[in-house]
């Protein structure tokens, strides 16, 4: 399946996808935080929650935190899950940085690593985790399939993929609004304070061409998952996907 996002860059195609990944999000790590909570009023905190919750009743004691970026999901699931083991892996050493400040302040007992790593190549073990989870980072993926499989591969088996990533609202009523608020409110605000004049405008045109909902779960399946479901919230702007590895 072709996978559109993977076209999609943060600033030109001249480059591979990832390290303008890497690029883009050493370059806004400082304001990361404040966009997201800016961006989707925190209800993106609320979109966590329920992820979290979805995965009390699977297994999760050692769990792989993919794109972990500042660290909000992997300490939430250190709080909620309590789990013996968390490591979050992230292409970009600014948000790690963030990252590791965050679980020092923290405090928590539970064990959190938080390590440079490209999702499509991890140096992670085969069935290392019980439970992998990324939190809008597939679309940034350079080659989604592969990246899928990588996930596959580090999970043991019966364990649980869950994935947070923002879509598109399905509802007539919602979706205009919704377009006028993605391709110009977020971008005017994401250049005031991030400074990075391209960042914001990605963001809107990475989501756009995502795979969604059927689709994503369609290529989970082709990686190898099995019990693909998916969950809309929020008129449709996030969606909770859940596989299992057999």
């Amino acid at each position: 399946m072709e996978v559109k996002a993977e076209k999609v860059n943060p600033y030109d195609n001249s480059r591979p996808k990832t390290e303008q990944v890497r690029e883009m999000f050493d370059s806004i790590a400082p304001a990361y935080d404040f966009m997201n909570r800016a961006m989707t009023f925190g209800i993106d905190k609320l979109w966590r929650r329920r992820a979290v919750g979805m995965l009390r009743r699977t297994a999760h004691d050692r769990i792989l935190d993919v794109a972990t970026g500042t660290g909000d999901l992997a300490l939430l699931l250190a709080k909620k899950l309590n789990p013996s083991l968390i490591t979050g892996i992230d292409l970009s050493e600014r948000m790690l940085e963030i990252a590791r400040q965050k679980a020092e302040k923290a405090g928590l007992p539970v064990e959190i690593i938080f390590q440079k790593a490209d999702c499509l190549n991890m140096p992670i073990p085969d069935g290392s985790f019980d439970c992998v989870t990324v939190a809008y980072g597939v679309r940034n993926f350079e080659h989604l399939n592969d990246g899928y499989r990588e996930m596959l591969r580090v999970l043991r088996p019966g364990g649980t993929l869950c994935v947070i990533e923002l879509s598109t609202p399905t509802s007539p009523i919602v979706r205009p609004l919704y377009n006028f608020y993605t391709r110009h409110i977020i971008p005017f605000v994401g250049r005031l304070v991030s400074k990075d004049v391209r960042a914001y405008s990605y963001l809107p045109e990475s989501i756009a061409a995502a795979p969604q909902r059927n689709e994503m779960t369609a290529l989970m399946h082709d990686a190898g998952f099995s019990d693909t479901t998916f969950r809309s919230l929020t008129f449709g702007t996030c969606t909770i996907y859940l596989a299992k590895k057999a």
